[in-house]
């Protein structure tokens, strides 16, 4: 899988791009719809799926411009659903798997920050959000948030994580797991 990272919209998201086998899965696209538009284009393969790992605007914005253009699926946990609004073409759950060309995510689920919060595992790469950054973890004191979830959370994601897995998060720089 060849990733691509994006830092776009008014609070720089991150917005990843992931290609594989002629597909691409966008996780994230929080804003700046042209631009995610521009390296989709200049790649020249399908669209497949925009998964968003929570509800904010600041990781949803591009959403429907996105869907517009390519035709692509938004999928966002089931939890979400009582707060976002846009339609989702799925909702997703906790150890679903998701295929991109030739490789898999499996959907984590991780409320705290949101309560249909995700992360999503590759083989050696796993997409955050805003559950964990390289020096911390996301905020809880927004509608769906709660710290004892967070934690809970975090723990699973501890007992999940293996030394070499690269984490991807929603803001900021990505880190390996020493």
């Amino acid at each position: 899988m060849q990733i691509k990272c994006l830092s776009l919209g008014r609070l720089r998201a991150n917005c990843y791009l992931l290609i594989s086998k002629n597909e691409i899965g966008i996780i994230d696209p929080g804003g700046e719809p042209e631009e995610i538009l521009k390296e989709i284009n200049s790649l020249g393969f399908k669209v497949k799926y925009i998964i968003n790992t929570h509800f904010h605007f600041d990781h949803t914005e591009a959403n429907e411009a996105i869907r517009e253009a390519t035709g692509a699926e938004i999928l966002i946990h089931e939890k979400e659903k009582s707060f976002i609004n846009f339609k989702p073409d799925r909702f997703i759950k906790d150890k679903e798997k998701i295929t991109i060309g030739d490789d898999t995510l499996e959907v984590i689920h991780t409320p705290g920050h949101t309560k249909g919060g995700i992360c999503l595992a590759g083989e050696k790469y796993v997409f955050t959000g805003d559950t964990v950054f390289k020096n911390g973890y996301g905020r809880t004191d927004l509608p769906g948030g709660s710290q004892s979830e967070i934690l809970n959370s975090l723990q699973k994601l501890r007992s999940l994580l293996k030394p070499g897995n690269i984490i991807c998060p929603g803001h900021g720089d990505s880190f390996e797991i020493k």
